[in-house]
């Protein structure tokens, strides 16, 4: 959401696909799952064209392809399906040409909805909070990824690594990073994104950090990792 928000600011047309049941990302841009006509389970599950479940935010360039509550029963109701694993690959593959980046976010457990996210992305990046924790899971998710890969998107990879919510008061914080820095190298991006209040409240008010608090430590934080992220990526003509 907030990379996405300040990869538009940048200039970038950018798309934001929420795969999670729990709809974080459309709320956080602000957009009321209640007032919907079609939002991603009818893409997966009624092969309802991408294009006309996509929503405008208040920010110029950004745009979300939003979830609902109904989603949560899309990972049942996708075991019988043909070709279950490609259905949003082949719903994307309709409008990739129209944004310079389109951030597809998965919901945290390696089900059909994450393995159709992964399926359908040229890359990964792998959000990781500074806590212990979090290293656990990321060896599982590395795995998923390969997985993914051998069998469905050969191309696949994992594109960096943001370190997230550090705090610069705890020792674990500073430990993870140098873990995480030493084991994965320049796949680590430079920016490190800190916890901070601001950053936790910018959702509940339906805005993106770099709108809701543009001087805060956290919009700049993902200001400079929008500017990693995008480096040698060129912005669409027209």
């Amino acid at each position: 959401m907030n990379l996405g928000a300040a990869l538009a600011e940048l200039g970038f047309r950018v798309l934001v696909v929420d795969l999670d049941p729990q709809g974080n990302a459309t709320t956080g841009l602000g957009i009321n799952s209640r007032n919907l006509q079609a939002s991603v389970y009818d893409v997966i599950m009624n092969d309802v064209a991408v294009e006309d479940c996509v929503e405008p935010t208040s920010l110029r360039n950004l745009f979300v392809v939003p979830a609902t509550i109904d989603l949560a029963g899309a990972e049942i109701e996708l075991v019988p399906s043909f070709s279950r694993e490609l259905k949003l690959r082949r719903a994307l593959e309709e409008v990739r040409d129209e944004y310079d980046f389109v951030l597809i976010d998965c919901p945290p457990s390696l089900g059909l909805l994450t393995v159709n996210g992964l399926a359908a992305a040229d890359d990964v990046i792998v959000p990781i909070q500074c806590e212990y924790y979090a290293l656990e899971g990321l060896g599982q998710l590395l795995r998923n990824v390969a997985l993914v890969r051998a069998n469905l998107q050969p191309t696949l990879d994992v594109r960096g690594i943001i370190l997230t919510m550090y705090d610069a008061r705890t020792k674990l914080a500073d430990q993870v990073e140098i873990e995480v820095r030493e084991h994965f190298g320049p796949k680590v991006y430079r920016t490190v994104v800190p916890r901070t209040v601001r950053l936790s409240e910018a959702p509940s008010f339906g805005q993106p950090i770099t709108v809701f608090d543009p001087t805060s430590r956290g919009a700049i934080a993902y200001r400079e990792l929008a500017k990693e992220v995008s480096r040698g990526a060129t912005r669409r003509t027209g």
